[in-house]
């Protein structure tokens, strides 16, 4: 994995989460922005299956379990779109507040993710 993007990745699911939560404990329902929010970790977490991917065949290989860090990464992608169908289908505050606990999951998947990589 590459730490910077690493990084990034865990800095933008942290913003989108708190951006979720505090619109959805405002009373607002899953917008185009809370969704959008959440679509963004989605895509950033598509690159990182790529990235880790094609990591290997470039010399930037897994010291600790390439199978959980699949297991995670797996995990990871599945999160995203299970917050925004719960949040199609329950369209009540508490679903923005979801798709926030959806990206803080997320987040700390990735860090963890990161761990098992350079274990």
């Amino acid at each position: 994995m590459i730490v910077g993007y690493t990084i990034a990745q865990v800095a933008v699911a942290v913003l989108a989460g708190l951006l979720c939560i505090v619109v959805g404990l405002a009373g607002k329902k899953p917008s185009d922005l809370t969704m959008g929010a959440l679509a963004l970790v989605e895509l950033l977490l598509i690159a990182q299956l790529v990235i880790a991917i094609a990591a290997p065949a470039f010399g930037n290989t897994s010291s600790g379990s390439i199978l959980e860090f699949y297991t995670y990464l797996v995990s990871a992608v599945v999160v995203p779109p299970a917050a925004a169908f719960w949040a199609l289908i329950d369209r009540s505050r508490w679903a923005t507040v979801i798709l926030g606990a959806g990206c803080l999951t997320v987040a700390v998947m990735v860090y963890r993710m990161q761990q098992i990589w350079t274990a």
